[in-house]
């Protein structure tokens, strides 16, 4: 993954005094490099953005301060109905932004590295007219 030249520091400053969300969200870094090696990704002032190269994820920090976890969003061409993706608006005809609650490493699994890879197609396809 194409990561910019102070990652390192600009991540511990983003999870600074929330080592559980540090590693999940490293935990989730590691998932995306190997599904997505050509990725790149951006630490911004409220959420850290992948790109491939458009936007397709974000990991961000729970509104509440005292929340656990990570919340992990991502766009997709439809609304995803499963409860675990709990969240979702439709900023745009056909494009919905969904927010998934991961409190823990096991939830970084099959099904949600399944719609980081639908997000993944959606987000190349967008640029050529083109939803899935």
């Amino acid at each position: 993954m194409n990561v910019p030249e102070h990652y390192d520091s600009d991540i511990l400053f983003f999870f600074d005094g929330r080592p559980e969300q540090l590693a999940l969200y490293r935990a989730l870094f590691q998932a995306l490099e190997a599904a997505f090696p050509d990725a790149s990704v951006k630490v911004q002032k409220s959420q850290i953005s992948f790109y491939g190269p458009r936007l397709f994820a974000m990991a961000s920090l729970p509104k509440r301060k005292k929340a656990p976890g990570i919340v992990v969003s991502f766009g997709l061409g439809r609304r995803e109905p499963s409860p675990r993706a709990g969240a979702a608006v439709e900023p745009y005809p056909n494009r919905w932004t969904h927010h998934v609650a991961v409190t823990g490493a096991e939830e970084i699994d099959g099904q949600l590295l399944g719609w980081l890879g639908e997000a993944w197609a959606f987000s190349r396809d967008k640029g050529r007219g083109r939803a899935s």
